[in-house]
């Protein structure tokens, strides 16, 4: 399963979550950042590279929208606010009980 992982920044939230899935049961994880000087910006093709995505925020969801309307049925909003730094444990914490329950093992 490809799974995106879309914040602000692509600095503490979707980049911690990246590195925390990637290559565990099978998936294959990436990040991305809404922010024009995101080290990786969101673009159509990660969009559509993406099984399924998981945006921090509903305002991540509006743009990956914008980018390809047709991917509303493979986002999913954490609701997982931008105050953590990269690697916290309890930003880590949350990813786990949230994306855990979303995402089915093979």
């Amino acid at each position: 399963m490809r799974v995106l992982f879309v914040c602000t920044g692509n600095i503490d939230r979707s980049r911690t979550a990246q590195e925390m899935f990637n290559g565990i049961h099978g998936i294959e994880a990436k990040s991305a950042g809404t922010s024009y000087d995101a080290p990786v910006q969101l673009s159509k093709k990660l969009i559509q590279w993406a099984d399924k995505i998981f945006c921090m925020e509903s305002k991540h969801e509006k743009i990956v929208l914008k980018f390809d309307p047709e991917s509303r049925e493979k986002i999913e909003v954490l609701n997982i606010p931008d105050i953590y730094t990269r690697g916290e444990p309890e930003l880590k914490r949350l990813l786990e009980k949230k994306v855990q329950t979303l995402i089915q093992v093979e």
